[in-house]
């Protein structure tokens, strides 16, 4: 195995393209697409895009450091820095922050009314459907009412991007 140029190793002296770079980037790539799941099932645009975007380029970086391509390496640093601020924006957002409104349609891009699939599937969540009084057809919408759960929605939104705020911080440390 050829020696690993200086410009691609971290502060901690590990090279860029060690198993343990391997496996942080494999296991960030697997967060990713488990995020990317709950995001479609609820039908927030904004995050499946950001989601998709963030599982092209953790690719491109796995690519870069087994082939030390610095160029990819420089890519994925920007998009870890973007990918941060993107996960702040969301904490803020899931909790209201600065004027943000967790009931806003911002994350559909005023598409659909839909809201995070955790909001209605949460854990110990007791969903009730209650179908419309009179005539139904295909506009027709019910009303669910939601309760028991043990850790309402926002805060698992927010802990999902804590999260993946702490793999990036570990990815950019290690």
């Amino acid at each position: 195995m050829p020696p690993v140029p200086s410009v691609l190793t971290s502060s901690s002296s590990v090279p860029v393209g060690s198993g343990q770079s391997q496996a942080l980037a494999l296991t960030w790539q697997m967060v990713a697409f488990e995020r990317q799941v709950f995001d479609f099932l609820g039908y927030q645009w904004a995050p499946i895009l950001a989601n998709f975007f963030h599982i092209i380029v953790v690719i491109l970086g796995l690519f870069g450091t087994i082939q030390y391509r610095p160029r990819y390496i420089v890519v994925y640093a920007v998009w870890t820095a973007l990918w941060v601020a993107w996960n702040v924006f969301l904490i803020c957002f899931y909790l209201e922050v600065g004027g943000l409104s967790k009931e806003s349609d911002l994350l559909t891009f005023n598409i659909s009314a839909h809201h995070s699939w955790w909001s209605e599937h949460g854990p110990g969540c007791v969903r009730r459907e209650m179908p419309p009084s009179g005539t139904r057809n295909a506009d027709t919408h019910s009303y669910i009412s939601v309760m028991g759960c043990l850790l309402e929605y926002q805060y698992i939104e927010v802990l999902h991007s804590g999260f993946q705020i702490l793999l990036s911080v570990s990815g950019k440390t290690r």
